[in-house]
């Protein structure tokens, strides 16, 4: 917690920006305030198209502050040490906040002149993600029950909301951001729903969801640019665009099968939607985007991901996504199970290089972790800990993917009293993330005692995750020194 002092003077700070800005009647907004525990020595700040608008360096004391000109009002966003979380932004503000990088939400607190709306959203942010977390436990429940859970759930928040504004009057934006956020995170759950309640074998029945489930269809705004950053609406859009496809799936499937999420049609299903009932640039091209990587990252063959990426290809208007994507497809080409490791360099607890094939003796699971993400690598310690009991032949490396923390890589690891053998950071960080293909933290990469892979791309929290490496582990002399 901290200091009634800085609580004081950071009020005078704020106050007095606030005056300036109030004299004067440009469009623009100040945005300031302090990084407790810095991983790096700058903050970018980016506006709400995305784009970088600056990259601001912090001073001796770790504070900095930042006019925007030309304001375009909106949610904004700023990033440091890889976490990412929004402010809104409106003419006359002086948003001031003070975060902790140890627990980047959780700690930020906003004052000054705009603090009110920004603390809300952090707040219904917050909430949302803990909502998300319990999902899989309300997903229990029957269609009728969970629709009217979360229906009431939904008003309730609403009713608080507008409780909220009876104190003081707040911008029209604003207004719409909140109840966006409240609803979509509902829609979402609703998108969601069907797949966790009936599962793979069952999803036919989402033909039999009561008539009024997917009501909230009748409102959706696919092309709400200024809300294209909004955790609510965007976690809204990729479960609705699956719910959707799963839909059209059943149409060319028999009623009978099991619903297969890696068909190929199914996949092309999704960009096929989003291609035409997304018409905003920024929106379309990012849904197009993921949901590529999440079909091409999967274990498909070569000839499926050549297939997936000539199929995204002209649908989408990003140069940058392409290329991107291009570079995954060709990475992953060289993660093919019987294939060598890449050979990357990297550095252990001790600042002692290595190279990654030359720390291999064993069948050995290969895993990641970002200093960013408390949770996360809290549970991936865990649960190696477990399976190191259940696979004693098996060597466990870990791998810290960030940048230019090394001070917080090593307090993470001795806060948690993690075992320091086998802990490694890459080298050249971005490079190792483009050749492993690591887009997401729960990959893990599985290699013979020969360094020949596996499997490239498992999830060690799954469910049949033991059993699959058991049979694997089985079947492991297949794979042929090279």
């Amino acid at each position: 917690m901290f200091s009634r002092y800085f609580i004081f003077s950071l009020l005078l700070t704020s106050i007095s920006f606030g005056c300036k800005v109030n004299t004067d009647n440009s469009n623009y907004a100040y945005v300031g305030g302090e990084i407790v525990n810095p991983k790096n020595n700058s903050v970018i700040l980016y506006n709400t198209k995305g784009k970088v608008v600056d990259s601001v360096t912090l001073d001796s004391n770790n504070r900095f502050i930042y006019k925007v000109k030309d304001l375009n009002p909106g949610l904004y966003s700023f990033t440091h040490g890889g976490e990412y979380q929004l402010v809104l932004l409106e003419p006359n503000d002086s948003v001031m906040f003070r975060l902790n990088t140890y627990d980047f939400d959780e700690s930020l607190v906003f004052t000054g002149e705009g603090a009110r709306k920004n603390n809300y959203l952090i707040e219904t942010y917050l909430a949302n993600e803990q909502q998300a977390k319990k999902l899989v436990h309300y997903s229990k429940m029957n269609p009728e029950e969970f629709n009217k859970f979360v229906e009431e759930r939904r008003n309730n928040e609403l009713t608080k909301f507008h409780n909220f504004l009876q104190d003081k009057e707040e911008s029209e934006l604003f207004k719409t951001i909140i109840e966006t956020n409240i609803n979509y995170n509902s829609y979402a759950d609703k998108e969601i729903y069907p797949f966790a309640y009936f599962g793979n074998n069952k999803l036919i029945h989402i033909k039999d969801l009561p008539e009024d489930f997917y009501t909230h269809r009748k409102v959706i705004d696919y092309n709400a640019a200024h809300l294209s950053h909004l955790y609510a609406y965007n976690r809204f859009l990729f479960s609705h665009i699956d719910n959707l496809a799963a839909e059209n799936y059943y149409q060319n499937h028999d009623f009978h099968s099991a619903f297969d999420r890696h068909s190929i049609d199914y996949n092309k299903s999704k960009l096929d939607l989003i291609d035409s009932i997304v018409s905003d640039e920024t929106i379309k091209n990012n849904l197009l985007k993921y949901k590529t990587r999440d079909y091409v990252s999967y274990n498909h063959t070569e000839a499926e991901a050549e297939e997936m990426l000539n199929y995204y290809l002209p649908k989408s208007t990003n140069n940058e996504d392409k290329e991107s994507i291009k570079e995954l497809v060709c990475s992953l080409k060289l993660l093919r199970q019987g294939n060598p490791i890449p050979n990357l360099e990297m550095v252990n607890y001790d600042n002692t290089e290595h190279d990654l094939n030359s720390i291999i003796d064993k069948p050995t699971i290969i895993y990641f972790w970002s200093s960013n993400s408390k949770m996360q690598y809290r549970n991936s310690h865990y649960k190696v800990k477990s399976l190191k009991y259940a696979f004693p032949q098996v060597e466990f490396v870990s791998i810290n993917l960030n940048s230019d923390d090394d001070k917080s890589w090593k307090s993470i690891i001795n806060n948690y009293d993690f075992p320091t053998e086998n802990e490694y950071k890459f080298k050249y960080p971005a490079k190792a993330r483009k050749v492993l293909a690591v887009n997401y933290l729960n990959k893990a990469i599985i290699v013979n005692e020969n360094g020949m892979i596996l499997h490239p791309n498992v999830n060690i929290f799954k469910s049949d995750f033991i059993e699959m490496l058991g049979g694997m582990l089985q079947k492991k002399h297949l794979i042929a020194k090279q």
